[in-house]
C-alpha cells in the first residue's frame, strides 16, 4: 500500500498517483469533460487516497475580499447561548462583515472537515467556530489567507470549559445562605462529565467543609428541569434547608418537586440556579442565580477573529464573566 504524503496533497501529487499531468488534474478539477473512464477514475482514486481538496482561492487568484465570515456551531443551539451568538453577530457586523452561520453535527473528524471545506472554499475572510476540534492542522493563518479562530470555551462536543467552569461563585452562594441561617445543604449536581458539572461540585464540596456546614446528600442528574426535578424529589426526605443547583433549569424542577411535597419557596426551601435564564427573574419566586456574560464572550470571540482577519490588535479578554444575582427564591433558614 502506497503511503499518504504527509502535509498539504498538491495537484502534482494527485497527477503522479494517478499516473497524468498536473494540467489534466487541473480540466479535471474544473470539470471540462472530454475525459476517459479510466482516466476520470484514476483521478477520482488519487484524490480520495491522498485526501486532496482543491484551494479554491489559488485557483481563482482572487484579487478581492468577500466581506463574509463564517460562524460553526452545533445544531443544538441550547449549547451556544443564543446570547453570544447575537453578540458575536453584532460585532462582525459593526466591522463591515456579513456572517454566515453553519452548523455542525457528528464525529469530531466529521466538524473538522466542515471547517476546512469552509476555510478553503473562497466564500469567506475568517471562521470563527464555537468548540474545539480536533484534527485540524493549525488554528492560524490558513493557506487560503482565510483566518481560523477557535474559542476554546467550548470543547469538542459543545461543553462549556475555561472561564465557563469558574465556578468562584458557588461559594459565594452558599456564603449567602449561610448567612440566612442555612446549615443543611443539597447540591444537585450536572452531568460530571462536563468540566463546568464537575467544577462546580468540588467549589460545593470546598465551601460546605470551609463553613463547617452540612450536606446532606449531591445527587447527579442531567440538564433539565425534568431532571431536577426527578433528583429533588428523591431527596425530600433528607431534611436539608436549603438546595444549590448546578443550573436554572435544575432547580426550576427542584422548586416544582418541593412544591408537589407542600414545601414553599423559600419559606421551607431555599433555592439557587446557574445561568440566569431570561425567565428566571419572572418566575414566582424570582430565582437566585449566577447571570454568566454571554454576550462579553460572544463578542471576544468575534473580536479575536476579526484581528487575525484585519491585522488589528485584539481586545483582552473578559475574565469576570459571572455575578451573583440574589432574588427571592433564597431566604431566612426556616426555624
Amino acid at each position: 500500500m502506497s503511503r499518504r504524503p504527509t502535509g498539504r496533497p498538491t495537484v502534482w501529487q494527485v497527477a503522479e498517483r494517478a499516473g497524468v499531468s498536473a494540467q489534466t488534474v487541473s480540466r479535471y478539477l474544473r470539470r471540462d469533460g472530454g475525459f476517459r473512464t479510466r482516466t476520470a477514475e484514476s483521478i477520482e482514486a488519487a484524490i480520495t487516497e491522498l485526501g486532496y481538496r482543491p484551494n479554491l482561492v489559488a485557483r481563482s487568484m482572487r484579487t478581492r475580499l468577500t466581506g463574509v465570515l463564517a460562524l460553526v456551531m452545533p445544531p443544538r443551539i441550547q449549547a451556544v447561548p443564543t446570547r453570544s451568538v447575537m453578540a458575536a453577530a453584532d460585532v462582525a457586523h459593526q466591522a463591515g462583515f456579513a456572517l454566515e452561520i453553519t452548523l455542525t453535527e457528528g464525529a469530531p473528524e466529521d466538524r473538522a472537515r466542515v471547517v476546512e471545506d469552509l476555510v478553503d472554499s473562497g466564500r469567506v475572510e475568517g471562521v470563527l467556530s464555537f468548540g474545539s476540534i480536533s484534527g485540524l492542522a493549525s488554528h492560524g493563518p490558513t493557506a487560503t489567507s482565510c483566518a481560523l479562530h477557535i474559542f476554546d470555551h467550548f470543547d469538542a462536543d459543545f461543553r462549556g470549559q475555561g472561564p465557563l467552569a469558574d465556578s468562584t461563585l458557588v461559594g459565594g452562594i452558599i456564603e449567602h445562605l449561610a448567612e440566612l441561617g442555612h446549615r443543611r445543604f443539597i447540591h444537585l449536581a450536572g452531568p460530571q462529565e462536563w468540566t463546568t458539572a464537575a467544577s462546580r461540585r468540588r467549589a460545593y464540596d470546598e465551601a460546605i467543609a470551609a463553613l463547617g456546614l452540612t450536606s446532606r446528600g449531591v445527587k447527579e442528574c442531567g440538564w433539565s428541569v425534568t431532571s431536577g426535578h426527578q433528583a429533588m424529589t428523591s431527596l425530600l426526605d433528607l431534611d436539608a434547608t436549603a438546595v444549590v443547583s448546578a443550573s436554572d433549569h435544575i432547580a426550576i424542577g427542584a422548586i416544582r418537586a418541593a412544591w408537589e411535597a407542600g414545601l414553599s419557596t423559600p419559606e421551607d426551601l431555599s433555592v439557587t440556579g446557574w445561568d440566569d435564564l431570561d425567565v428566571s427573574h419572572a418566575l414566582v419566586p424570582s430565582l437566585t442565580t449566577v447571570a454568566v456574560d454571554r454576550e462579553a464572550q460572544g463578542r471576544f470571540a468575534m473580536q479575536a477573529l476579526l484581528s487575525r482577519v484585519t491585522g488589528r490588535p485584539c481586545p483582552e479578554e473578559p475574565q469576570e464573566i459571572n455575578e451573583l444575582i440574589i432574588r427571592e427564591s433564597t431566604g431566612p433558614a426556616p426555624s
